[in-house]
């Protein structure tokens, strides 16, 4: 696990330019638009407790905090949380955002029994072999009715992704029956999942009205990426990923999945 996390740490100049690319950025303005369809229900609109897993350098986090919620990101990447400490000093949010060094398998006792009203498990399910006991894990520090996010590179968009960006049908036919994608930014073997194959795994472990949405619908599949660094196509890309987000079939497609659900049974 030490090794894992030196890869993080290595790569977090690489990793920072990625977020402000406009893929990057159209990860964190897609995942947090879903999370506000969700955030104020039963709340009165007051501040939350939120955890962050695996938040890295605190992309969503600080996306949160801004809008007045306290959030715990959790991360075991040193360089990660020293970034989002950063991060979150310079816009004067560090009052509502707390950084703890922990595995997330193996969580300090006053986080797993925080009793946090949301869960955010982004980006975590491809880097682990117990997909299932990972949600468990991150479902425990989850009030009753609390809200669980739970996101994912999409194994349908591989193919797709290889066919349309390296014009490469054979290795797009290879992709169909593969659930392993090299990832070179931070050198790791990636586990790919589909939506399809989380949902029942979310009811199996005691939650109740998941909501599918699809993590850039279409970007990935515009080839012209330096024609998305300009403001206004940039705008329209934005406006169609978020018109589709939650749209059948695009989100089935999408690069990542996202999925929200809420803890226990309906009252």
């Amino acid at each position: 696990m030490a090794q894992e996390t030196e890869k993080f740490d290595t790569a977090m100049a690489t990793w920072q330019e990625w977020q402000e690319a406009p893929w990057g950025r159209l990860r964190y303005t897609l995942a947090e638009a879903n999370l506000m369809r969700h955030l104020d229900e039963g709340t009165g609109g007051g501040p939350l407790r939120i955890l962050d897993l695996a938040g890295g350098d605190g992309g969503d986090a600080m996306r949160l905090a801004a809008r007045g919620h306290h959030v715990t990101v959790v991360d075991l990447a040193p360089a990660m949380l020293a970034a989002a400490e950063a991060r979150v000093a310079e816009r004067g949010l560090s009052e509502r955002v707390t950084c703890v060094r922990a595995d997330v398998r193996t969580l300090p006792v006053d986080i797993a029994t925080g009793g946090f009203d949301v869960v955010l498990c982004h980006n975590l399910l491809q880097y682990v072999d117990d997909v299932s006991g990972t949600l468990a894990t991150a479902l425990a520090p989850l009030a009753e009715g609390g809200l669980f996010s739970v996101m994912a590179i999409n194994r349908h968009s591989a193919p797709l992704n290889v066919a349309v960006r390296s014009l490469d049908p054979a290795a797009a036919l290879a992709a169909l029956d593969s659930d392993r994608l090299r990832n070179e930014m931070f050198d790791s073997e990636l586990t790919l999942h589909a939506a399809e194959e989380i949902i029942p795994l979310l009811g199996d472990l005691g939650c109740r009205d998941v909501r599918h949405y699809g993590i850039r619908s279409f970007c990935d599949y515009l080839t012209d990426d330096a024609r998305k660094y300009d403001p206004e196509y940039y705008a329209d890309l934005e406006r169609l990923e978020l018109a589709t987000t939650a749209r059948a079939p695009y989100m089935h497609t999408a690069r990542l999945f996202q999925l929200t659900a809420r803890k226990g049974k309906a009252s």
